[in-house]
């Protein structure tokens, strides 16, 4: 009875350990710059952007915490930071009181707008200016299918 080998192969170890650079070591990289120009972290302002691209920059904190990648009680932390900053109010979702709203402030989104520049350059810089606009849609392709099967798998699909 034949099985797979329970090491990867050369090719597969060596897009594995590329693969392994980009997931920690970009969020460090963003982190670093983000930290240094705007005094917030790339998951704070990850949080921000994804407010800032909701429907009337608000969102449910649970689907807020699902889209970021977070736990709610890790989102719940942050909340209370941007609150007392002003970059966010929560309320009682009138629809369903059993669920909180977070609504980007003004202030909250200026500091998303005047962290942008800066976050954006860098991100071009570490991610799009390497690639030809060519490896650019194959990398979205297979991103896209191992984000797919990878979010499966952490729903408990």
């Amino acid at each position: 009875m034949e099985t797979q080998s329970s090491w990867l192969d050369d090719d597969e170890q060596g897009l594995w350990q590329a693969l392994l650079t980009v997931v920690i070591a970009l969020p460090a990289a963003l982190d670093r710059q983000l930290q240094r120009d705007s005094g917030i972290s790339n998951f704070e302002y990850g949080v921000l952007a994804r407010l800032s691209m909701a429907d009337e920059v608000t969102m449910r904190l649970s689907d807020l915490a699902r889209d970021c990648d977070s736990t709610q009680p890790r989102m719940s932390k942050l909340m209370d930071r941007f609150e007392a900053r002003d970059w966010v109010a929560r309320r009682p979702d009138a629809g369903d009181g059993r669920y909180t709203l977070a609504t980007l402030t003004d202030a909250g989104r200026r500091k998303l707008v005047e962290s942008a520049p800066e976050h954006v350059a860098q991100v071009k810089r570490l991610v799009f200016d390497p690639l030809s606009a060519a490896q650019r849609r194959h990398l979205e392709a297979a991103l896209t299918r191992i984000a797919a099967t990878v979010r499966q798998e952490v729903e408990g699909g």
